[in-house]
């Protein structure tokens, strides 16, 4: 069953653009964490999105949150994703796709990995969920929103 609005968000170790491993549960207590998931690399849609998350970094942050992308491209495809868009954020490598499967993300017209965003918060709870493969700066806007949510309550 999918991951839903309300669900302790699954803990997971995955490797990062430096190599390095990360886990979800490095984050709980300290931040929330815009999980976001994306298809493929340096395509046209994953690049827009990837870019829009890196021009709002700082209001992410400022608003006490970590992003983290994930695709299944390699570390190393990660690595030169990043330095090539000035990407300041985590990227993790879900070779296998287990990741994607456990948070249960669709796929698109059945082909392409799906892009969903996940909002989880400081305590682990998952608070928001958005899901569109074509409304790149609605998964910025989103996040935001629920940010902002989660400082005002």
């Amino acid at each position: 069953m999918p991951v839903q609005v309300g669900d302790t968000a699954p803990d997971f170790t995955l490797t990062s653009q430096s190599g390095e491993p990360i886990s979800l549960k490095d984050f709980i207590g300290k931040k929330n964490v815009v999980l976001y998931f994306y298809p493929k690399d340096d395509t046209p849609g994953c690049t827009a999105e990837a870019c829009a998350f890196r021009d709002s970094y700082q209001v992410f942050t400022d608003a006490g949150a970590e992003v983290i992308g994930v695709s299944d491209d390699s570390s190393t495809s990660h690595l030169q994703f990043a330095a090539k868009h000035r990407l300041p954020f985590i990227l993790l490598s879900d070779k296998g796709k287990q990741l994607r499967k456990l948070y249960g993300v669709p796929s698109t017209l059945g082909l392409l990995p799906g892009r969903v965003t996940y909002v989880i918060d400081k305590s682990g709870v998952v608070r928001h969920i958005f899901n569109s493969q074509l409304n790149f700066k609605g998964h910025i806007e989103e996040s935001l929103k629920t940010l902002r949510e989660l400082q005002e309550a």
